[in-house]
């Protein structure tokens, strides 16, 4: 009776090794072209051979095919370098105040601040401040604006001039100029809290605003 016959370590790394080329060279789409090419020369009709014009052709397209696969593989590249980058820029902001899309105010110790984004400059800027209920308590007529991203102070006072509770609130903008409405993007300030690495860059964690796209900041203080 014959024993069966152990099997190298060697033997099977070889194995393995032949394997990885074999599959990663049955990958390589110039290497597929050239075989197809090589192929079809072979198996050519000896009183028609292939044109020169068709074989330089099929030789172009190898080359195509072949820088098609480079460029992509650089920009995958450059769009893992672009996203780091964005990442790190973002958490440079941890721990400082950001203008932000929204229109959440939070009063603290008698003082507000929230934001406003122009596309022109505006001649009459009005602030309606509202309520957790939603009842105005507070409107601001703060006249002319430039152009840009600009604060809206809050002193924490009512109509009235009664001191309103610290806590959330939220505020509606109208501009005008000339007496034509103008466009006001409301801008709500938050701190940074965390940055989380995203796709497209990078999230921000606002305190009591969100998650928000590193994009979306207006302004950092």
């Amino acid at each position: 009776m014959s024993s069966a016959q152990p099997i190298s370590t060697q033997t099977v790394s070889s194995s393995n090794a032949a394997t990885n080329v074999t599959k990663k060279s049955a990958e390589n789409p110039q290497d597929r072209f050239l075989k197809l090419l090589v192929t079809q020369m072979k198996n050519q009709d000896p009183l028609k051979p292939l044109d020169n014009a068709e074989v330089t052709s099929q030789l172009a397209q190898i080359s195509t095919v072949s820088g098609i696969d480079k460029l992509n593989s650089t920009l995958q590249l450059l769009n893992s370098d672009v996203a780091e980058s964005l990442s790190m820029e973002a958490a440079q902001m941890i721990g400082h105040s950001v203008l932000v899309p929204g229109t959440t105010l939070t009063l603290e110790q008698g003082a507000a601040a929230a934001g406003v984004e122009l596309d022109q400059a505006v001649d009459q800027l009005k602030v309606t401040i509202m309520d957790s209920s939603g009842l105005p308590i507070r409107h601001m007529d703060l006249g002319n604006m430039p152009a840009g991203v600009n604060a809206i102070p809050w002193d924490g006072k009512t109509d009235s001039g009664i001191l309103a509770a610290n806590g959330e609130y939220t505020f509606s903008i109208v501009a005008s100029q000339g007496g034509n409405d103008i466009k006001a993007n409301a801008l709500s300030l938050g701190t940074v809290n965390s940055v989380t690495p995203n796709e497209k860059g990078a999230l921000l964690d606002i305190d009591k605003i969100g998650l928000v796209s590193l994009s979306d900041i207006k302004q950092v203080f």
